[in-house]
């Protein structure tokens, strides 16, 4: 029996830009340069390299890459604290990742409220 693509063990950049949802808000396009950015930051982040040189992500390396995500960009938190958090040996980030509101969720919300400040603003 075949896996089917999105079944396989390993995820292309591409695969894992869109998991992550990194998208280019000028372009819409995948921002895969902020996952070869996170790789040379984080020694964490190992991708597989297989035919052609191409990355393969595991499933554990994207949770890393999901991890840096919600921290750098949910939390706020810098490269510097980054690193701190991943190195920490007694790290709480999962249960500070579950802990919180899904990434998609907050965007909706965000998207809403900035729908709602323009409606406002068109009414008046």
């Amino acid at each position: 029996m075949n896996k089917s693509k999105s079944e396989s063990k390993y995820k292309t950049i591409g695969e894992v830009a869109e998991i992550l949802n990194l998208v280019n808000k000028k372009k819409g396009t995948l921002s895969t340069h902020t996952i070869r950015f996170w790789e040379k930051e984080f020694k964490q982040v190992k991708p597989k390299f297989f035919l052609g040189n191409r990355r393969h992500y595991d499933a554990n390396t994207i949770n890393i890459l999901k991890r840096i995500k919600f921290l750098l960009k949910v939390k706020g938190m810098t490269l510097r604290g980054v690193k701190k958090v991943l190195n920490s040996k007694n790290s709480d980030i999962d249960e500070l990742h579950n802990n919180t509101i899904n990434q998609k969720d907050l965007i909706k919300s965000k998207i809403k409220n900035i729908k709602k400040i323009i409606t406002d603003i068109k009414d008046k």
